[in-house]
């Protein structure tokens, strides 16, 4: 894979109204945290550390750190949709997942940016440890609040297992994406009116 081509804007998707959730989407239609690179470029996109912090250190084994959490996030979300008979069996996950909650996440500051307004920057670059336990705060903090866990959608698109947190008004939203899924619905939608059509 040739630098830079991994990290385009519809290869990470982010919006699924949680970090955590955003989380699940790196590994779907594929595998996207084939590289270093490409979760840096993650976890500056999804927000979790500030833009330009030096995540230069990060290597190999951050990448295996993140795809586990994802795992375990996997699991228990999806225990949270099926409801309380499931959730012995995610037990192991949300073990794991407490004790990486346990790592304070990294130190946040604010200093003033070029033209003078505070923005946020980091105490020091993030270890890795620091990061997986952010992310492993928000899972348990969406599966924890009754409100947010309610919001909880698997998208309703053609083969596509994604997560949201449904915030819409009336909690009317159907899909992960109404740029990919909900554009795929409503073009799948046309052609079957204009096949009927000419018919």
């Amino acid at each position: 894979m040739a630098p830079g081509t991994a990290t385009a804007a519809y290869e990470l998707r982010f919006g699924a109204g949680r970090i955590s959730l955003d989380l699940l989407a790196t590994a779907h239609p594929c595998e996207r945290f084939v590289s270093v690179e490409v979760l840096c470029a993650w976890i500056t996109g999804s927000g979790l550390v500030p833009p330009h912090t030096p995540l230069g250190h990060a290597d190999a084994s951050w990448v295996t750190g993140f795809r586990e959490v994802r795992a375990c996030t996997d699991q228990l979300v999806r225990g949270a949709l099926a409801g309380p008979a499931s959730w012995p069996s995610y037990d192991r996950a949300l073990e794991r997942v407490n004790d990486l909650a346990r790592a304070a996440p990294p130190a946040p500051r604010a200093v003033r940016g070029v033209d003078g307004s505070l923005v946020r920057r980091l105490e020091r670059p993030p270890v890795c440890a620091e990061l997986l336990g952010a992310l492993a705060r928000d899972v348990l903090e969406l599966l924890t609040d009754p409100v947010a866990r309610a919001g909880l959608r698997e998208c309703e698109g053609d083969n596509c297992p994604l997560v949201y947190l449904d915030t819409s008004r009336g909690r009317r939203r159907r899909w992960c994406s109404s740029e990919v899924c909900g554009n795929r619905e409503r073009v799948a939608r046309h052609r079957r009116r204009a096949a009927l059509a000419r018919s």
